[in-house]
């Protein structure tokens, strides 16, 4: 029997910020329902690649989603198949309202049976129904990330890019950002998650990668990264 294909398939991918060549041939599958962790030092091209794969910078290769070439395709077409993406400056709209925010990551339509509702989003993050009236540019920056990651889960998507969540955060924050990362990993919506804090990316993750240089220099298991002191000492620590 013939393995279906990865949800995400990357090969030989480069992408450029003008005349910087920034990303230098990336491979990269993610399957369907799977956490996958990129970790690396700041610079290393883990950004980038998020942005290259949501078609925000100009890149070069093979990314196939859900079998179908979407290289050179624009953002919200992307986005339509059924990748979401959540940047680390989480850019809600300031003047809109908790609520509006989230239904405008609803896609028209009626959502499916099984789909992502209001109700879902404010039982993870309860300080936001407290405030679903209010303007999104009033809530603290915690506040403001819960309400990112919200309004990516109500468009129902497949695969979820997500940029630092837990940057600035607050312990108790950090706490509902894995157990929101957790719970996509029950519901089997597959992540692509870049994230400093190794010990909570490592925990949650199938896989992981290692970038550096706009190279991936590692691929394997969490257990397998912590087991490799070179990769540790030369492409992670500070």
């Amino acid at each position: 029997m013939n393995k279906p294909p990865s949800l995400l398939s990357v090969r030989g991918l480069h992408a450029w910020y003008g005349h910087s060549h920034v990303l230098q041939g990336i491979d990269l599958q993610v399957e369907a329902g799977e956490v996958v962790s990129i970790l690396g030092r700041n610079g290393s091209g883990r950004s980038t690649l998020l942005k290259a794969l949501t078609g925000q910078v100009h890149c070069r290769g093979e990314i196939l989603f859900a079998g179908a070439p979407i290289a050179g395709r624009p953002t919200h077409d992307i986005a339509r198949r059924g990748m979401a993406y959540v940047p680390e400056s989480r850019d809600v709209f300031p003047t809109l309202t908790v609520e509006q925010n989230l239904l405008l990551g609803r896609k028209s339509g009626r959502p499916p049976e099984d789909g992502w509702r209001y109700d879902d989003v404010y039982a993870l993050f309860p300080s936001l129904e407290k405030r679903r009236k209010v303007a999104a540019g009033s809530l603290s920056g915690g506040e403001q990330q819960m309400l990112a990651l919200g309004r990516a889960v109500m468009g129902n998507p497949r695969l979820m890019l997500i940029d630092e969540p837990t940057e600035g955060l607050s312990p108790q924050m950090v706490e509902q950002v894995a157990h929101y990362l957790d719970l996509l990993r029950q519901r089997r919506v597959a992540v692509l998650l870049i994230e400093q804090k190794q010990t909570l990316a490592l925990e949650l993750s199938q896989r992981v990668y290692v970038m550096g240089r706009g190279e991936m220099v590692f691929h394997g298991t969490p257990q397998a990264l912590l087991a490799d002191q070179v990769v540790q000492r030369d492409w992670l620590a500070l």
